[in-house]
């Protein structure tokens, strides 16, 4: 058994029926969804206001490499098209695999060109973290620490007062 942090965020075209689709697609897997965030852009200002979230899933037989693909397939299936000149751009749906352990709750390390757990970068995303923190409030991103300390700490607070809950968009888990 594996259990994954997947982080969803979607600025294109039905930016809520893309979280859904990404949940939808995970199906069964998905243990619970955090609630939707409004954020400004990440890494590229020039581009519309994201909405985000996270979720928990799990499953028997998946590898960490099972999980990327699981996040290309959603992000397929919400049409994305990935621009190689504009790595932080905008999308339809963008599916980050952010941590993964395995069944014995030991985090999956990996340094891979496709694959590098935890997400190297999560550590310095609020839109990541504080949607975490909706559904694991104790949680922690292995090698960094607790979620709520990263949130309050340096940049990353900054940018958290920038999310905007957007509690009248919920995503039904299909579990």
């Amino acid at each position: 058994m594996t259990r994954a942090v997947l982080s969803l965020g979607s600025n294109l075209g039905d930016r809520l029926d893309h979280l859904r689709t990404a949940v939808a697609t995970l199906g069964d897997a998905v243990l619970v969804v955090s609630g939707v965030y409004e954020t400004p852009p990440w890494g590229d200002a020039d581009q519309p206001a994201y909405l985000n979230a996270v979720l928990l899933a799990e499953d028997d037989a998946a590898t960490a490499r099972d999980w990327l693909e699981r996040a290309r397939a959603a992000e397929h299936a919400a049409g994305r098209v990935r621009d190689p000149q504009r790595r932080f751009g905008p999308r339809t749906l963008d599916v980050d695999v952010i941590a993964v352990w395995d069944d014995d709750g030991e985090p999956v390390l990996s340094d891979e060109e496709e694959l590098t757990l935890p997400h190297p970068r999560a550590h310095l995303r609020a839109f990541v973290l504080r949607p975490w923190i909706d559904i694991q409030p104790y949680g922690r991103l292995p090698g960094h620490g607790w979620l709520t300390d990263l949130l309050t700490a340096g940049p990353v607070a900054d940018d958290a007062l920038e999310l905007r809950p957007r509690p009248e968009l919920a995503i039904e888990s299909t579990a």
